[in-house]
């Protein structure tokens, strides 16, 4: 497994294009002035040292030489022992509504970015603890199996919305059914279910799936995101803001179904939340997880790593070498030299 044990000096490479970019202003800069005093083609013979190209591959040399040194300081590691390590945790799927609702602005910046955000913190503050994902509108779907790979979680949050599913509505039986097959077999460990929606359900009965799930060992929470009084749901139309309507043509109105989420929480012997501005309340349920009976969990890791930023180290100095021997002008002293040159013989 390849990782690197100092990634914040990866922020470092964008100091590439940077270069490049101020090269290219530098250059465009001088052949403006050159064009000031005369033809260009006409002055060359008055500038014959200027070597355009030699400060390219300079350039290129210089910008090698960055890359290999900030891969280098990165310390570029790979794992070298991989071995089975229990530890003691809980096994958590989140399922989030995806459906059109969840645009609304009641909770900014949306109930749904608002909520990808909590879940991103929540990731943060695991350890031993195994997670995945379940999105769901009209039926529901598997983004994330249970999982430890954090970073996988976290990297897979940004692409969620409204469009990877092919099927509106909000159908929070499913998404229930889903996860009671999607935990690790076997009952003994814990496991929860956060359920993150405003609550419209349109499908077969939630309350009847958390009783059944909750049956089967797990426990399941409900976070209400939105205002029970309702508000539009802004979509944009052509590069127009606008809101949703119905077939109708009436402004679709979404409203937080809090007794439905109590009742569904009551059922999975779990708690209901409601979200505000202040607060998702997803850290305020994950406490309540982590008091849950933890069992052992056997995952595998990699325990030994062996560095390799040596070698970076080495190419960057290399490179910069080479970048220190090649003169910005042409040189008189080499180009004197003719290492292939034949003499003519005297006759």
């Amino acid at each position: 497994m390849f990782r690197f044990a100092n990634m914040m000096y990866l922020w470092a490479l964008l100091g590439l294009p940077l270069f490049w970019l101020l090269y290219w202003i530098a250059r465009n800069r001088w052949k403006r002035n050159v064009r000031k005093l005369g033809d260009p083609e006409l002055l060359k013979g008055l500038m014959p040292d200027v070597s355009w190209p030699r400060q390219r591959i300079k350039l290129l040399l210089f910008s090698l030489g960055w890359l290999f040194l900030v891969l280098g300081l990165a310390r570029p590691q790979l794992g070298a022992k991989l071995e089975t390590v229990k530890k003691k945790g809980v096994e958590i799927i989140v399922a989030l509504d995806v459906s059109n609702s969840m645009l609304a602005e009641d909770i900014q910046p949306n109930r749904l970015e608002r909520a990808k955000i909590a879940i991103s913190k929540m990731v943060d503050k695991m350890e031993n603890d195994r997670v995945g994902l379940i999105v769901f509108a009209g039926d529901a779907y598997v983004q994330i199996p249970i999982t430890s790979d954090y970073l996988a979680v976290k990297m897979f949050l940004p692409s969620i919305g409204p469009s990877i599913v092919p099927k509106q509505g909000t159908a929070i039986a499913s998404a229930i059914n889903l996860a009671m097959n999607s935990f690790t077999p076997g009952d003994d460990r814990s496991k929860a279910l956060i359920i993150i929606t405003d609550g419209e359900n349109h499908e077969a009965d939630p309350v009847a799936a958390a009783r059944k799930a909750h049956e089967k060992g797990i426990t399941i929470h409900t976070i209400g995101i939105g205002k029970p009084e309702g508000v539009p749901i802004p979509i944009t139309i052509h590069g127009q803001r606008t809101f949703l309507k119905d077939r109708s043509g009436h402004t679709v109105i979404t409203k937080l179904d809090e007794p439905l989420l109590q009742k569904i929480a009551a059922a999975g012997g779990g708690i209901y939340v409601r979200a505000s501005n202040a607060t998702l309340g997803l850290n305020r349920i994950y406490r309540k997880i982590k008091g849950m009976d933890q069992k052992e969990m056997e995952t595998k890791t990699y325990s030994d790593y062996n560095d390799i930023f040596q070698y970076a180290i080495g190419l960057a100095l290399l490179f910069f070498l080479l970048e220190w021997m090649i003169l910005e002008k042409k040189s008189k002293f080499w180009s004197k030299i003719r290492l292939f040159q034949v003499k003519e013989e005297k006759k």
